[in-house]
């Protein structure tokens, strides 16, 4: 009986070994980092995709993209995202993605359809 509550004490001590970064200081630097690559990417991507944005736009939606996640304090999620965004940072600088690829990023904003049946009245939908 004791050693079962001795065990479960040290399960609930176990320290766990980091990804990439010892801890979250070292997870920031690795971030803008990425952010500081992705950042002067954007014009290059823009001239070769050729895209229908501007270089300006293109930075936005790069700081937008990383502000959806600035609320992350996990050093391993963040090194764990910061894995994922370099991934795909290789990918468009090999230009392994396609135009599509890249613009699914700018999707316009969709409204969400009507669910009860007096918005769908309204807006004209079949119910």
């Amino acid at each position: 009986m004791a050693s079962a509550a001795a065990t479960t004490a040290a399960s609930a001590a176990k320290v766990v070994r980091p990804i990439l970064s010892r801890d979250l200081d070292e997870a920031k630097r690795r971030v803008r980092e990425l952010y500081r690559a992705w950042y002067r990417e954007a014009p290059n991507t823009v001239a070769a995709f050729q895209l229908d944005i501007t270089t300006r736009q293109a930075r936005d939606k790069v700081r937008e993209m990383f502000d959806k996640n600035k609320h992350v304090s996990d050093p391993r999620v963040v090194d764990l995202l910061v894995i994922k965004g370099k991934m795909e940072l290789q990918e468009t600088i090999h230009i392994w993605k396609q135009k599509t690829h890249i613009m699914r990023y700018f999707h316009e904003t969709v409204e969400p359809r009507p669910t009860d049946f007096l918005s769908k009245f309204y807006r004209g939908h079949d119910p």
